[in-house]
C-alpha cells in the first residue's frame, strides 16, 4: 500500500513554511526541535522530494514545499472541522473553542464574561489569543483561531460579524486641564491638543482618529503608547488628551489617576463585534456565544 503524509508531519511542514526556522516551528507544534527535523525528513521519505534546504543560519522551504504547505493547510482545516462536526453534534458549547482578542478589548471585556462562561458552559474549554486585528484575522482566516473578539468599524472581508455592543468613547485630559469637569466636549474643541494615540497597528487609533476628523492621515503624535493603560498614564502626567472606551473606564482603568473624563457633544463610540469565517461548522455556537455576550455586558 502506497504511503502517505501524516497529519503530524503536514502539520509539521506548515509551521516551518510559515516560521522559516526550526526552532520556532518547533515550539509552535509544543515539540522539541529533533522531533520535527525527524518528522520532516520523514516527510521527504514519503513524498521522495525534499521540502527544505538546510543551513547553519537559515532554512529554505523549496517550491514544491510551499506548494504541499499550501494544501496541507487546507487539509488540516477540514479534519478540524471533521472534529468540530463530531464536537457540535455532542452538544453545543462543549469541546475548545479558540478565541481571539485585540489588546484595547480583551484586559477589560474578558473579565466580565469569562466566569459567567465557565460556569454555565463547564464542559466549554477557552483558548485565548491576544494580538493586534490585523494578524488576528489572518490566523482566523487560516483556521488557527475559531472566533475573534474585534473592533468596528474595520474590513473584515468575507467574515461573518455579529456586533456584542456599542462603545462609546470619552475625552480624556489632565485634572488641571482647562476642559476638565466639563460635562460635554465639543469635538471641536481638540483642534490644536496633543492628542495621545496608540501606535501604529492598534484600531483604535484609527477609530481615534476618525471620531477627531482626522480620518486616515499619517500624523505622529510627540508620544505613542503600545497600551491604554501607557496612555492613561501619559495623560494623567499632563503631556496630552486622548480618548478611552467606556470599557476600560468601567474596569478602572483611571482610578488613582489625576484623570478627568467628559462625554463629547457628539455620539462617538466604536462597536464591539465578533467575527468567525462564514464556512465555519460551529455557526450555532458562535451565535450562541455572540447572544450571551450580549446578555452579560
Amino acid at each position: 500500500m502506497k504511503r502517505l503524509p501524516t497529519m503530524k508531519q503536514l502539520q509539521y511542514l506548515v509551521a516551518l513554511a510559515d516560521t522559516q526556522h526550526f526552532g520556532r516551528a518547533a515550539q509552535r507544534c509544543y515539540i522539541t526541535q529533533s522531533t520535527l527535523s525527524a518528522g520532516i525528513r520523514d516527510l521527504e521519505s514519503v513524498l521522495g522530494t525534499a521540502v527544505a534546504e538546510r543551513t547553519n543560519r537559515r532554512v529554505l522551504i523549496t517550491q514544491v514545499g510551499l506548494q504541499i504547505a499550501e494544501r496541507a493547510k487546507a487539509i488540516l482545516q477540514e479534519a478540524d472541522d471533521v472534529m468540530e462536526v463530531a464536537r457540535a453534534a455532542l452538544s453545543p458549547m462543549t469541546g475548545e473553542m479558540r478565541l481571539g482578542v485585540i489588546p484595547t478589548i480583551g484586559p477589560f471585556f474578558l473579565p466580565r464574561v469569562l466566569p459567567a462562561l465557565r460556569e454555565r458552559f463547564p464542559e466549554l474549554t477557552i483558548y485565548l489569543k491576544e494580538e493586534q486585528t490585523a494578524p488576528l484575522l489572518a490566523r482566523l482566516e487560516d483556521g488557527e483561531l475559531d472566533v475573534a473578539l474585534i473592533a468596528l468599524p474595520y474590513d473584515t472581508e468575507d467574515l461573518t460579524i455579529e456586533v456584542i455592543i456599542d462603545d462609546e468613547f470619552l475625552f480624556a485630559c489632565n485634572r488641571n486641564h482647562v476642559l476638565a469637569g466639563t460635562d460635554e466636549v465639543p469635538l471641536e474643541a481638540l483642534v490644536g491638543e496633543q492628542l495621545m494615540l496608540l501606535e501604529e497597528g492598534h484600531c483604535l487609533r484609527g477609530h481615534t482618529l476618525d471620531v477627531c476628523g482626522m480620518g486616515d492621515k499619517r500624523i505622529r503624535s510627540q508620544f505613542e503608547a503600545s497600551s491604554l493603560h501607557t496612555l492613561v498614564q501619559m495623560v494623567a502626567a499632563g503631556i496630552g488628551v486622548t480618548l478611552i472606551p467606556q470599557i476600560a473606564v468601567d474596569a478602572h482603568i483611571i482610578q488613582g489617576t489625576d484623570v478627568s473624563l467628559s462625554r463629547f457633544s457628539l455620539p462617538a463610540s466604536r462597536q464591539i463585534g465578533l467575527a468567525w469565517r462564514q464556512t465555519s461548522l460551529r455557526i450555532e455556537d458562535f451565535q450562541l456565544l455572540a447572544n450571551i455576550l450580549r446578555e452579560l455586558t
